[in-house]
């Protein structure tokens, strides 16, 4: 299996970025996939998910801003960020599968997002 990202980089705050994170090896169609992110000197936390079924769950500080989708003819997920804010900053990997779906876990490699002045 095989996850990579990209899109990550330095935007002001208000600005916008475009996360992508392109799968292989696994059944994608049947593969719910997630955004993480870690904040400097905090946990991880759930950003959104898009489950295979179709459904969607965003946290609260993300809806409204940060918005996940999927396009399965490409194996890809995306994180449309948007009215970035300082305390977006941080790393954000993109999880494939949930540990319903699969007892190995499945992450890519991480890309920093940071929005400063």
């Amino acid at each position: 299996v095989q996850i990579v990202e990209s899109g990550g980089g330095t935007v002001q705050p208000g600005g916008s970025l475009r996360l992508s994170c392109v799968v292989s090896g696994l059944t994608f169609q049947s593969t719910s996939m997630s955004w993480y992110r870690q904040a400097p000197g905090k946990g991880l936390e759930l950003v959104a998910t898009f489950y295979k079924t179709g459904g969607r769950y965003h946290a609260d500080f993300a809806k409204g801003r940060l918005t996940i989708s999927r396009d399965n003819s490409k194996n890809a997920a995306y994180l449309q960020m948007d009215s970035l804010k300082p305390e977006d900053t941080a790393v954000y990997s993109c999880r494939a599968g949930l540990a319903s779906e699969y007892s190995e876990e499945y992450w890519g490699q991480g890309t920093q997002v940071t929005v400063s002045s």
